[in-house]
């Protein structure tokens, strides 16, 4: 099952939608009321009711088709997105940094998401614009102390996270949050696909084009530190909320590690696809005066 958050495009007040598709392509709504966070919130965890969701969607009777909706980030409002660094050895080696023996964390806001076909603005102060693509996990039900062996059952779904960054910014100053939490710096989506149909997590195809050419191409089975032991780690200290974004970091083949380095400018268009999820596109704009 996928669940979107979305306006129609013919919606003035851009009313922002809560809906889902079931084996198809045609989206149905569920409520206009609240968010993708309350929904995660009353479910709770619940296997009867995540599949009354499921029986809803599939009874509704009107849908919509992808080009009368405009997508919005699948959570616009989540308690906590937090990122993990370095979590791939390939990406590690290109960084020219050690391998973590625990995971690096950091965050990015609320200001920072964006839907699907958004564009991120790079900042006028930003020349080194880089792009990371990132399968995120969903906290689907408050998460503390859990042991690694029942983490999985704390897992909602998955979506794709491009985790763009100002290198120029992150990489010369003593902490990473200001080159990393800029405002639309971090498309989510195209939406959320229920974790009852990822199997394992740590078998998916993951890639990103730059303009049509391919920049990354990986699988997740690559991840240092995977999906429970990320959960295990972060409730150890952190109560997790449903809704909260846990992005699990991203593979070789960044700009930065590059020769020439490529850097990302007013024009261009990535594509993050990540198999059984989706395509993620973002455009990318430059700052306007």
């Amino acid at each position: 099952m996928k669940l979107i958050q979305f306006t129609l495009k013919d919606d003035l007040e851009q009313t922002l939608r809560i809906g889902g598709s079931v084996d198809g392509i045609a989206f149905c709504e569920l409520e206009s009321k609240g968010t993708m966070r309350d929904l995660i919130r009353r479910l709770d965890g619940s296997q009867a009711a995540l599949e009354g969701l499921e029986a809803r969607i599939r009874g509704a009777e009107a849908s919509y088709t992808r080009e009368q909706i405009r997508l919005l980030s699948p959570l616009t409002d989540p308690d906590k997105i937090i990122c993990i660094g370095l979590n791939y050895a390939d990406h590690v080696k290109e960084s020219k940094m050690q391998t973590p023996k625990v995971p690096v964390l950091f965050p990015k806001y609320r200001n920072s998401l964006i839907g699907d076909g958004d564009a991120v603005v790079i900042p006028r102060d930003v020349q080194q614009c880089d792009y990371e693509a990132e399968l995120a996990f969903i906290v689907g039900r408050t998460a503390k102390h859990v042991p690694i062996e029942e983490a999985m059952n704390y897992v909602f779904g998955y979506t794709i996270v491009n985790d763009v960054s100002a290198r120029d910014i992150q990489l010369n100053e003593p902490q990473w949050t200001r080159g990393k939490a800029i405002d639309t710096f971090a498309p989510t989506g195209p939406w959320i696909v229920t974790a009852d149909e990822i199997s394992d997590p740590h078998r998916l195809d993951i890639s990103l084009k730059l303009n049509g050419e391919v920049m990354q191409s990986s699988n997740t089975k690559e991840l240092i530190f995977n999906v429970p032991y990320l959960l295990s780690f972060l409730s150890k200290t952190i109560t997790l909320q449903p809704g909260d974004i846990i992005s699990t970091g991203t593979p070789f083949g960044v700009g930065m590690g590059r020769n020439p380095q490529v850097w990302l400018k007013d024009g261009d268009v990535t594509e993050i696809e990540i198999a059984n999820i989706g395509l993620l596109s973002t455009t990318y704009e430059a700052e306007k005066e």
